[in-house]
């Protein structure tokens, strides 16, 4: 590999671009942007006008194909919709050329697309591929991960995780506004949570109940004579086979409110009382871009570059089975509501389900 690392990214929507800004504070570490591919010619010139604002000369390809072949990149950052993740990430791992790969959560919309591409993986020892769940990287979660990890707090029994925000976003040609291209809301958004479950609790999920329903965003909103089906409001159990549990409460409904994270964490021991609780500045002082998930994308990239350096030694830290699992929570959820019943995580897993659309 080069002395420089040089990335592509395909895809240049708003996660695109925050990736962009994320590697240019990264360029000490020797890194540079030099392609980008994505049809949108809006978000195109988006990108333009921040790569030339960094003095970073890029080239422009209106597909992912036409990137993989210029053999220009040595890592690849994969943040087009959801539902394009499958096809291209096996385009990447069946092409001649070996390409790192950082892609945006979630893995895929399908549990039987996520078995694919790990199958593909399988088969390309020569390639790192990183899944972009970086909440884990946020300061204060990484600082309770720590510390539950740590043993001080003994097993953990229960996660409680709530989300209350304003509604998803307008993306282009508004592909996130369905399940067949989001995967869901369950599984788009949240597998975030998931995996923070996991990472808590240090144990496999085995059954999820869920309610959750559509009540006020998006019913007023048509597109191609389709209105919305993702849902806004949810609540979530998942099971695990230590005997713990989680319970994500998710609200998409707050029309413009969002609490920002205080960076602290509480810590208090049952023989401590309530005087005893403890509270934590949670910092790190390697962020030198917060961005739009405090740091935690910056973070993100820096322990990617890590593996990418160590090949060999080090693996990606949030690897394709990671992604597989926070998306067949998320899929055994979205089921959930649907069915009215738990649903297992070996139903969800064994099994060509997929979400219902309208």
């Amino acid at each position: 590999m080069a002395e420089t690392v040089k990335y592509g990214i395909i895809g240049v929507g708003m996660m695109g671009r925050e990736h962009l800004i994320n590697l240019h504070h990264l360029r000490g570490e020797g890194v540079a942007v030099v392609s980008i591919a994505d049809p949108h010619v809006p978000s195109q010139q988006l990108a333009l006008n921040l790569a030339e604002s960094f003095h970073w000369p890029l080239k422009v390809f209106s597909g992912h194909r036409d990137l993989l072949d210029s053999g220009d990149c040595d890592v690849l950052v994969v943040s087009t919709p959801n539902m394009t993740h499958y096809e291209i990430l096996m385009d990447i791992l069946k092409h001649s050329k070996s390409h790192h790969v950082l892609v945006e959560k979630p893995l895929c919309t399908t549990v039987p697309d996520c078995r694919k591409v790990i199958d593909a993986a399988k088969r390309r020892p020569d390639m790192l591929v990183q899944v972009g769940l970086e909440y884990r990287y946020m300061p204060p979660v990484a600082k309770l991960i720590d510390i539950v990890k740590g043993g001080t707090i003994g097993q953990v029994k229960m996660v409680a995780i709530r989300e209350h925000r304003f509604p998803f976003l307008v993306k282009v040609n508004d592909w996130n506004r369905f399940n067949c291209n989001s995967g869901g809301t369950l599984v788009e958004k949240c597998c975030h949570f998931f995996d923070l479950m996991r990472l808590f609790v240090g144990a496999n999920p085995i059954r999820v109940m869920a309610s959750g329903a559509i009540d006020v965003n998006h019913k007023d909103e048509i597109y191609d004579g389709k209105v919305p089906d993702i849902i806004d409001n949810a609540y979530v159990i998942v099971e695990f086979d230590n005997g713990s549990r989680g319970m994500l409460d998710l609200c998409i409904c707050l029309q413009g409110e969002a609490l920002v994270p205080e960076s602290i964490v509480r810590l208090g021991r049952r023989e401590g009382g309530r005087n005893g609780v403890q509270t934590l500045k949670a910092e790190d002082h390697r962020i030198k871009y917060d961005g739009l998930h405090h740091g935690s994308s910056y973070l993100e990239h820096l322990n990617f570059l890590s593996a990418i350096k160590g090949r060999g030694v080090q693996a990606p830290p949030v690897d394709l089975h990671d992604g597989l699992v926070s998306v067949a929570i998320g899929v055994a959820a979205q089921l959930s509501i649907e069915k009215g019943r738990f649903v297992t995580i070996e139903e969800v897993l064994s099994t060509e389900t997929c979400i219902p659309s309208d």
